[in-house]
C-alpha cells in the first residue's frame, strides 16, 4: 500500500506504525508520562461541536490567509520537528519542498538531521529556525548568528523545555542522540528491514546542525538558566521577527506581548514535557483575550484534521501548524504520502469550512 491508502491522518500512522522500528515510531509518537495531557487536549479538541448553517453560497472557498504580511496558502504550516529523517531518509527536505509549494512556514527545528542552510534554501525561503536556549547561552548566540547568515527572518524560541520531560516510550528502547544502536536497537532494526536497509544506505541520521567544528549540542542538557533577562537579550540580538513557542499561561502571554515579540504559539510541544499540563486548546480562547484581538497568534498540539484546524481558528488562532502526523506520512508512503496527507487535511478543511458557510480562514475569526 502507498500513498493512495492515506485517507486520515490515522491511515499515515497506522501505516507507519507498521513500517518504522518501534524505537523510531515510539519516538514520534509518544508523550510525557503516562500520555494524559495528550488524551486531554485530544478530548477536548473532539468535544468541541460545530454548527452546520445552510445556503450561505460558499461555492468560492480559498484557504489562503494572511501570515506577517505575506500570503500563505494554507492557515496551517510544519511544526519544528527534530530528527525528522528517522521517519525517512530526505525527509527534512520533503517537508521544505512542501512549505515551498504551498508558501507555508516550515518550522526548522535546532536538531534538524538536515543543516539549517540547505533547508531554507529547498523550501525557497519559506522557513522559520526554532531555537533553544542551551547551557551558559554561547552556543544559542552561535546558533542565532549562522540563521541570521542562513537568511532566516523569523526565529522561533521555545521556551517549553527548562528540562526534557520524560517520556516513558522512550526511554523503555533507549532512546537517545547522538542515535546509539545496541543489541536491543539492533534487533528492532532487524525486524523493520525496509527502513533498515534505506536508512543505512543513506547513514545514520544525525543532528546535523551540530556537525561543524566549534557547535555542540545535548539532547538532553539541562535550558533550566533561562530568564526573561534571556529573552530580552535574544530581542536585542534578533532583529527579524520573534515567536515565542511553548506558552500556556494568560500572564506569561501577556509578559511576552509587553516584551516586544511578534507573536506566541500556544503549544504543549504535541504533549511531550508535562503531563499534567492543561489543554492547550482550552487555553487558547483564554490567551486570546488576554492578548487582543489583533496580536498575532498561533496553535499547535494534538491537531489531526482540517476540521481540529478550523476548531483553532474560531477558538483564536490567526495560524495553526502540523506536526507528527506529517512524519507519520512520510514514513508511509515517502513524499508521495506527504502530499497525499497534505491534501486529505486541505480537502477536509475546505469541506468543513463550506458545512459552517465559511468562505475563508477569516470568516473564521
Amino acid at each position: 500500500m502507498g500513498a493512495s491508502a492515506i485517507h486520515s491522518a490515522e491511515d499515515a500512522r497506522r501505516l507507519a506504525r507498521r513500517r518504522l522500528p518501534w524505537m523510531v515510531f515510539d519516538y514520534i509518537d509518544g508523550s510525557a508520562g503516562s500520555e494524559a495531557g495528550a488524551a486531554r487536549n485530544r478530548a477536548a479538541l473532539d468535544a468541541t461541536t460545530l454548527r452546520p448553517r445552510i445556503l450561505q453560497d460558499v461555492s468560492q472557498r480559498s484557504l489562503a490567509t494572511t501570515l506577517f504580511g505575506q500570503t500563505a496558502q494554507r492557515p496551517f504550516g510544519i511544526a519544528p520537528m527534530g530528527m525528522c529523517n528517522l521517519s525517512a531518509p530526505g525527509a527534512d527536505l520533503m517537508l521544505a519542498r512542501l512549505a515551498a509549494r504551498h508558501s507555508i512556514p516550515l518550522g526548522v527545528s535546532t536538531v534538524a538531521s538536515t543543516p539549517m542552510e540547505e533547508i531554507i534554501v529547498e523550501a525557497e525561503g519559506n522557513a522559520w529556525f526554532q531555537l533553544y536556549f542551551s547551557g551558559d547561552g554561547s552556543g544559542t548566540v552561535k546558533l542565532v548568528e549562522r540563521a541570521k547568515a542562513a537568511g532566516y527572518d523569523t526565529l522561533v524560541l521555545t521556551v517549553d523545555v527548562p528540562e526534557v520531560g520524560r517520556r516513558p516510550r522512550e526511554l523503555r528502547h533507549g532512546f537517545r542522540m547522538p542515535f546509539r544502536i545496541g543489541p536491543r536497537q539492533f534487533i528492532d532494526f532487524a525486524l523493520h528491514p525496509r527502513w533498515s536497509l534505506t536508512s543505512l544506505a543513506h547513514g545514520r541520521p544525525q543532528m546535523a546542525n551540530f556537525l561543524m567544528e566549534g557547535y555542540e549540542f545535548d539532547r538532553t542538557e539541562s535550558r533550566a538558566k533561562a530568564t526573561w533577562e534571556t529573552l530580552a537579550r535574544l530581542r536585542d540580538q534578533w532583529g527579524g521577527r520573534l515567536v515565542v513557542k511553548g506558552v500556556l499561561d494568560v500572564e506569561d502571554a501577556i509578559a511576552l506581548k509587553a516584551a516586544g515579540v511578534d507573536a506566541i504559539q500556544v503549544s504543549s510541544h504535541g504533549a511531550r514535557q508535562l503531563d499534567s499540563a492543561p489543554s492547550p486548546f482550552q487555553m487558547l480562547p483564554e490567551i486570546r483575550k488576554a492578548v487582543g484581538a489583533d496580536f498575532p497568534l498561533f496553535y499547535d498540539s494534538g491537531l489531526r484534521t482540517g476540521e481540529d484546524v478550523t476548531k483553532a481558528l474560531i477558538a483564536g488562532a490567526d495560524f495553526t501548524f502540523f506536526g507528527r502526523i506529517l512524519l507519520f506520512a512520510i514514513a508511509a508512503a515517502g513524499e508521495a504520502g506527504l502530499q497525499q496527507l497534505w491534501d486529505v487535511l486541505s480537502d477536509e478543511m475546505s469541506i468543513t469550512m463550506a458545512q459552517i458557510g465559511a468562505c475563508s480562514p477569516g470568516d473564521l475569526r
